[in-house]
C-alpha cells in the first residue's frame, strides 16, 4: 500500500479564454511525459463475480458483446512482459498512451507542482505498473490524440493505451482489449440556452462536433446514412481531441458536441454554461488496448482488473467522478467479465 498523493482542489474553468489556456498548456508539453505521481491508496470494495464462458468466434463478433472478446486472467509473465521488464535504467518503465486534456480522466492539473497528470484512467495505469514492475510510478506517459490510439499501439510507440477507449468489434480487428473497466454511453452536450433536447429531431440543421476516430462519429455517420439522424444535421466537424470540441462549442463554431457521457459530464463541469441534453443513446465499455499478439500482457491486465474492481476502482471513482456522475457508481460499474475460452 502506498501513500495517497495530496491533490490540489480543481475549479471549473469555463469560458473560451480558460480553455485556450488549457490547450496552450497541453501543447507546451512534449509527447513523452515523465511520471511523478502515485495512485491513491486502495480502499476495500466488494468484488464482482468472474464468469468464464464460451464466446462467439472473432469472425462473428457483435458490438453488443465486444467487451467479452478478451482472454482469461493470468499472473504469468510472457514475451511481452519479459521485454518490458528487460528495459534498463530510466527506460525500465511501462509506456502508456493517455490523454492529458480530459478533465478527471487523463488531465494535467495546472494547480499542482509540475502540472501532474491525474484522473481515473491515470489511477488505473499506476495500478498496472505496480503489478508488472513493482512500482506505481514506473510509467512513461505519452499523450496520444483520439485518432492515433490504434496506430500508436500497432507501431509500438506504447505498450498499451488507457484513454477512455471503447471496445468495439472494428477495433478488435486491429488491437486486443482487456475486460471492460467502465460503462458509459454517447450523449449530447450543448449550451443550456440551446433548443436541442437530446439525440433527436432537435438536431436538425445543427452542426455537431466529434473527435476523429471516435465511436461518436461512427454512430452519427451510421445513423445519418440510415436516416435515423436528420438529413440536415452537419457532422463534418471532427477534431483530434475531445477538448477541442468543447472549445469549438464555446467559440460558437458548432451547436453541440457528441461524446461519451462520462467525458461530456466532465466537460460540463469545466464550463457551467453547457449541459448534457437527454440521456445516453448507446451502451459502451472502456477497455485497455494492447497489441493483438500481446496475449500475456492482456491476461496480466485482466488479472489486475479483477483485483482493482475488488479494491481500488470505487475509491478512484469517488475521487474523480462522483462529483460529475453522481455518488452512486452502479450505472458506471463494468459488468462481470466474461472471457474467451481458448482451450
Amino acid at each position: 500500500m502506498y501513500a495517497s498523493r495530496v491533490r490540489a482542489s480543481l475549479r471549473g474553468w469555463g469560458g473560451v479564454g480558460a480553455m485556450m489556456v488549457a490547450c496552450a498548456l497541453a501543447l507546451a508539453f512534449v509527447l513523452l511525459l515523465p511520471c511523478t505521481q502515485r495512485a491513491p491508496d486502495q480502499a476495500p470494495r466488494t468484488g464482482q463475480p468472474v464468469a468464464d464462458g464460451v464466446q462467439a468466434r472473432a469472425g462473428s463478433c457483435q458490438d453488443s458483446s465486444a467487451q467479452d472478446q478478451t482472454l482469461s486472467p493470468s499472473g504469468a509473465d510472457g514475451p511481452t512482459i519479459d521485454a518490458i521488464k528487460a528495459r534498463t535504467g530510466e527506460r525500465r518503465k511501462l509506456i502508456v498512451g493517455v490523454d492529458q486534456n480530459s478533465y478527471h480522466w487523463g488531465y494535467r492539473n495546472p494547480n499542482t507542482q509540475g502540472a501532474e497528470l491525474e484522473g481515473f484512467d491515470i489511477d488505473l495505469v499506476h495500478r498496472i505498473a505496480q503489478d508488472i514492475l513493482g512500482d506505481p510510478d514506473a510509467v512513461q506517459f505519452k499523450a496520444i490524440p483520439t485518432s492515433q490510439r490504434i496506430s500508436a499501439i500497432q507501431d509500438g510507440r506504447v505498450d498499451m493505451v488507457v484513454r477512455t477507449m471503447t471496445i468495439t468489434c472494428g477495433r478488435l480487428s486491429q488491437v486486443a482489449f482487456s475486460a471492460p473497466y467502465f460503462k458509459t454511453g454517447q450523449q449530447v452536450l450543448a449550451p443550456k440556452s440551446s433548443s436541442i433536447t437530446g439525440y433527436n429531431s432537435t438536431l436538425a440543421g445543427k452542426k455537431l462536433c466529434t473527435a476523429a476516430g471516435s465511436t461518436a462519429y461512427t454512430k452519427l455517420d451510421a445513423d445519418k446514412k440510415a436516416g435515423t439522424l436528420p438529413a440536415t444535421t452537419d457532422i463534418s466537424t471532427t477534431v483530434p481531441n475531445q477538448l477541442d470540441c468543447l472549445v469549438r462549442l464555446q467559440l460558437g463554431e458548432v451547436d453541440a458536441v457528441v461524446t461519451d457521457g462520462a467525458l461530456a459530464a466532465s466537460q460540463a463541469a469545466q464550463d457551467p454554461t453547457v449541459e448534457l441534453k437527454g440521456g445516453a443513446f448507446t451502451t459502451e465499455y472502456y477497455g485497455v488496448a494492447m497489441k493483438k499478439d500481446a496475449s500475456d500482457l492482456v491476461r496480466r491486465v485482466n488479472r489486475v482488473l479483477v483485483d482493482y474492481r475488488a479494491s481500488g476502482w470505487q475509491q478512484s471513482y469517488d475521487t474523480w467522478l462522483s462529483a460529475t456522475l453522481g455518488k452512486d457508481s452502479a450505472a458506471s460499474e463494468p459488468p462481470a467479465p466474461r472471457y474467451l475460452r481458448t482451450s
